[in-house]
């Protein structure tokens, strides 16, 4: 997939980041694996979301953290 897949759309949901083409935010992802929850429930939840752009998303996230914090 090219480019982020997150996205922020102030007309989409008040701005909240999401998955590109969806209305799902990237924080309930992250809430289900705090959760305890494994990505395929995830998946199974959220259809529109599919399992190449979730991991992107968290190799997005990771990248994003360690810029910030080194």
């Amino acid at each position: 997939m090219k480019g982020p897949v997150i996205v922020v759309d102030p007309d989409l949901l008040g701005g909240i980041p999401c998955f590109r083409g969806t209305r799902v935010p990237f924080r309930n992802l992250i809430d289900y694996i705090e959760g305890g929850h494994s990505l395929g429930d995830f998946l199974r939840q959220f259809p529109t979301v599919t399992r190449e752009m979730a991991i992107q998303s968290l190799e997005e996230a990771q990248e994003s953290l360690l810029a910030k914090i080194a």
